[in-house]
């Protein structure tokens, strides 16, 4: 079981943090074009979910998988986007990105008198919080699978 990557969009579709645990193949494009296809491929789905879903759906999109990995969804009441790439042997990382954003994103962002940039997150507290909780789940593993 293993975590690839994180990625948090604003509203706007502008990638505020990326980072990578055990991600093996890179995509062999810049990270700006990376960041521009799966903010596309997240509005596409999210469309085509709302469009084809046969009842309304209360939480919208949460995840998708392909061969190799599962991509987990999670999107605020503000438009903050996260995106969770993990192996597929993790079924269901809902609570996972949501105690990013409540008590990562919200405690060391939000409530930060000092402020940080609208068009990146550059907390290192932030960032620190965030790698050893990522590294604390029971599905995170150091090796790739």
């Amino acid at each position: 079981m293993t975590v690839h990557n994180l990625y948090i969009f604003d509203r706007n579709g502008s990638c505020l943090y990326y980072n990578e645990w055990n991600r093996k193949k890179q995509a062999g494009i810049s990270k700006d074009e990376e960041f521009k296809l799966m903010y596309g491929m997240l509005f596409s789905i999210r469309s085509f979910v709302s469009k084809i879903s046969p009842s309304d759906m209360k939480d919208g999109f949460l995840s998708f998988q392909t061969s190799k990995y599962r991509l987990h969804y999670y999107e605020t009441p503000s438009g903050l986007k996260f995106v969770l790439n993990t192996d597929l042997s993790v079924s269901n990382a809902r609570d996972t990105l949501q105690h990013i954003y409540s008590d990562l994103y919200v405690e060391f962002i939000v409530k930060n008198p000092v402020g940080v940039s609208a068009h990146s997150l550059d907390s290192e507290l932030f960032s620190s919080r965030l790698e050893a909780f990522i590294k604390s789940l029971p599905y995170y593993s150091p090796r790739a699978a």
